[in-house]
């Protein structure tokens, strides 16, 4: 429909499998289910339960009657009985023990478990692509010498290789976080009102070891193995300020990434891929924008921002449950999840086709290297006999001069200079081998070697195969 909003997540970002994961179908199937699985649960335990109930339950979870739904929310204002309602007239002989002993948060919350569960696990398989992507990219690119940079001011000389090992640990950062809140993400079960269970322990006759079987095996169902020790009636929020912590560290890592790749795209060294029907600009048709990169950092700055939601969500909570979060949460939750996928579908692309210039590279180590390389050339000079004070003194003015011959639009030319000084003590043969780039670059090689190993032992084989996606 073009005369209604469609969320951009919807229409043009996320995966296909995200998208269907926060779907409705998947939402409201996934209640039904909860349902069937309470419903065997009690049925094992001795209530009043058939095995026709349960098997027309389960014949009936995917046939929703979304016009019936809507109608009966409209009436009573509430939407899980209005589901409940329509499950009972597509099962007749089990409506009446649909939801026996549940709250509302028994299906909104172990729902929402299970589908952020689903989800945080397809975002850790793309994080673990991208740093498998990067890994690639950083071994073959180890020896290969760059400027670095501090304050974006040319420093000493690092390697295409290891600065990617700078993004890879950012991801791999993440992957640990995402490990770590899946171990948080525990299922809440069915525990009444307000958590106390008094509702089962009425149905059960005062027999709370059903009761903790009941939820056993109910959480089973689902592939957990452990409950919350402790709730209200909803899952504790914390959980959701965690997820959305680990979705904004992702993007942060992200946006890391394309910035960098957007400085240097300015300076022609590393590109993002640029097909070859791509348009830069509808004005100036020269122009290669980096457009992909430009995407990663603002969808980004949105789920950093959008982070904040679930802190103060969980913050604000009143005693066993209020409803002040639901609204927040359906929006948040599944938007920071499509959001991290959408970023993460994009760095994918962008670290698959990076271009490496290495001819503008090189001339950019040529331009600095002389910088760099002058202490080594005044140790070398005082080593023969040289004063270092009048040593220093020669660089700082050969270096000065250089560098105004480079503002004036020169190339630099401090080695000529530096050749020409007599009382430096030191050939012209002697500059050129001083000025080879891989005397700078340190251990870069081995730390890239060492680290690649690491992050690709942490990320493990990956997740699903990424979408073909345009951008």
């Amino acid at each position: 429909m073009t005369d209604r909003y469609e969320s951009p997540f919807s229409t043009r970002y996320s995966s296909e499998y995200m998208k269907k994961l926060f779907s409705q179908d998947n939402r409201y199937t996934t209640w039904r289910k909860l349902w069937v699985s309470l419903a065997r649960a009690e049925m094992k335990l001795g209530l009043p339960i058939t095995e026709e109930q349960v098997k027309e339950l389960e014949a009936h979870i995917e046939d929703i009657d979304y016009e019936v739904v809507a109608k009966w929310e409209k009436e009573t204002r509430h939407d899980v009985m209005a589901h409940i309602y329509a499950y009972g007239l597509a099962a007749p002989s089990a409506a009446g023990i649909i939801h026996l002993g549940a709250t509302s948060c028994y299906v909104t919350d172990n729902g929402d478990l299970i589908i952020y569960r689903d989800a945080l696990r397809y975002i850790r398989g793309e994080v673990a692509n991208v740093v498998r992507t990067l890994c690639d990219f950083a071994e073959k690119y180890k020896n290969l010498p760059t400027p670095g940079y501090t304050h974006y001011q040319p420093a000493q000389l690092v390697t295409v290789g290891k600065r990617a090992t700078l993004w890879i640990s950012d991801f791999v950062s993440d992957l640990e976080e995402i490990d770590y809140v899946l171990g948080c993400i525990k299922f809440l079960g069915s525990r009444g009102t307000t958590g106390t269970e008094a509702s089962f322990l009425d149905l059960f006759g005062g027999d709370s070891a059903k009761i903790d079987e009941m939820n056993r095996l109910i959480a089973g169902d689902f592939g957990f193995s452990e409950c919350f020790d402790v709730s209200g009636q909803t899952y504790p929020r914390k959980l959701d300020s965690r997820i959305m912590n680990v979705l904004s560290s992702v993007a942060q890592s992200a946006s890391k990434f394309a910035n960098d790749i957007r400085l240097l795209s300015h300076d022609r060294q590393v590109t993002e891929p640029f097909g070859e029907n791509q348009v830069g600009s509808s004005a100036m048709a020269y122009k290669k924008n980096p457009m992909r990169s430009e995407r990663i950092c603002s969808l980004s700055r949105y789920l950093i921002c959008g982070a904040a939601n679930a802190p103060v969500t969980a913050s604000v909570q009143w005693f066993e449950r209020t409803l002040d979060d639901s609204a927040g949460r359906r929006i948040a939750l599944p938007e920071g999840f499509l959001c991290a996928d959408s970023i993460l579908r994009v760095v994918l692309d962008v670290a698959s086709g990076l271009a490496v210039n290495e001819k503008i590279i090189e001339k950019a180590v040529k331009d600095c290297l002389p910088f760099i390389a002058t202490e080594n050339i005044m140790m070398e000079a005082v080593k023969r006999g040289g004063d270092r004070q009048k040593i220093h003194e020669i660089i700082r003015r050969c270096s000065m001069a250089a560098v105004d011959v480079m503002n004036s639009g020169g190339s630099c030319d401090l080695t000529e200079r530096l050749a020409a000084e007599k009382d430096l003590g030191v050939s012209p043969e002697e500059l050129q081998g001083l000025l080879d780039p891989a005397l700078y670059i340190g251990r870069c090689a081995q730390q890239t070697e060492a680290y690649v190993k690491k992050a690709r032992g942490i990320a493990g084989e990956g997740g699903p195969a990424a979408e073909k996606i345009e951008v």
